[in-house]
């Protein structure tokens, strides 16, 4: 069985098996097209043919306050607003702003592969403890993080959590802040999957408190919800003068500023792309459900509910294969490889499965996983 997809040519995840039969549900981004307020925003922009250095503007930074407020609660001010590229850049600059060479840095696995790559190029030392599986689903092993955490200076925290797809309720991030507040710990926390919360509503970590807000940077972008990674646009929240300058320090002439294009679907994602993002939760709360039904159905896999993003994280371990990856691409479904969500080999019996794809695809590929499992 074939399928037909006329996917961009310049797609990362679509090239990854030009000319095989092969579904690639592998790289964080969407087969959705962006909201057409968006598509507008940007041909109006493109028509100016005027693509010069440009700045924020003061209608976008009064977006991004807004937005924080609507969603969130979290009323921050246009000052601490540090505008990035991407995610990654400010995960990098933030393992240089804190801290000293040979610091650690702590994170828990399995995680976003960055979060391990980062703190090494900052010559830091990586500090990693295991997410714990258990009948509640993955979470904090507190006492073991509490020992970790004292020989740390910088805490990576994904929030949610990729890949696991763990929404952090409120009373987790309490326990975490209580921690990094013990060992004065800084936080870097990762929330570029904050609006795609298919349960519930995001706590941004910064919010619980002022003195917690004091040593938190927080990344967000629009890029994850509004399929927009190509357009090259985020930004950091700190509310401390003294860690936004150090983090503005160790990015200044390394990490470039957002680019243009990606400034303008920005604003009028987060305008105008309210209902458009309602029906995406609709649609992915859908193809969520249906993966969690069929992969638990079959021997030798599982999972636990995803309750924010659209990556699902398979445990292969009963499935008595060398490689998991290996043997899904074999069957034609491309899906993320386990082990470069941690340290070794610690997570290559597992697969990160992107299902922000259209339902056929993703009823075809259920369905390939399906027949490679049962033979």
């Amino acid at each position: 069985m074939s399928f037909e997809y006329t996917p961009p040519q310049d797609s990362v995840r679509w090239r990854q098996y030009a000319g095989r039969d092969v579904i690639p549900l592998t790289v964080a981004d969407m087969d959705f097209p962006a909201p057409p307020a968006v598509v507008e925003a940007l041909a109006g922009r493109i028509a100016s043919g005027l693509f010069g250095y440009g700045e924020p503007w003061p209608s976008l930074l009064e977006t991004i306050i807004d937005h924080c407020a609507r969603e969130y609660g979290w009323l921050i001010e246009a000052d601490w607003i540090v505008w990035l590229p991407g995610l990654v850049p400010g995960l990098h600059a933030a393992c240089c702003a804190v801290g000293r060479e040979g610091d650690g840095v702590f994170t828990a696995t399995p995680v976003y592969p960055p979060f391990l790559s980062a703190p090494l190029k900052a010559r830091r030392r990586l500090l990693t403890l295991p997410l714990v599986r258990s009948e509640a689903g993955w979470g904090w092993d507190f006492a073991a993080a509490d020992a970790i955490m004292r020989s740390a200076r910088l805490f990576l925290l994904c929030h949610p959590h990729n890949p696991v797809g763990r929404a952090w309720r409120t009373d987790e991030l309490w326990q975490l802040a209580a921690l990094v507040d013990k060992h004065d710990l800084v936080v870097c926390s990762d929330e570029i999957h904050c609006d795609l919360t298919l349960t519930g509503r995001h706590t941004p970590f910064a919010t619980l408190a002022p003195e917690i807000a004091a040593r938190t940077i927080t990344l967000m972008a629009p890029s994850k919800t509004f399929n927009l990674a190509g357009l090259g646009c985020a930004w950091a929240i700190i509310p401390d003068a003294a860690l936004r300058r150090a983090f503005e320090g160790a990015a200044r002439g390394i990490v470039p500023q957002p680019n243009l294009l990606g400034l303008i679907a920005c604003e009028a994602a987060l305008r105008e792309g309210g209902a458009w993002r309602a029906q995406l939760l609709d649609t992915l709360r859908s193809h969520a459900a249906r993966v969690e039904q069929v992969v638990n159905a079959l021997p030798g896999l599982s999972m636990e509910r995803v309750e924010a993003s659209f990556l699902a994280w398979l445990d292969c371990r009963e499935l008595g294969v060398a490689r998991p990856a290996t043997f899904f691409a074999q069957a034609g479904v491309g899906v993320s490889d386990g082990a470069a969500f941690g340290p070794g080999e610690a997570y290559a019996q597992y697969v990160r499965l992107n299902f922000a794809t259209t339902r056929t695809l993703l009823d075809l590929a259920l369905e390939r996983i399906r027949k490679a499992c049962t033979g």
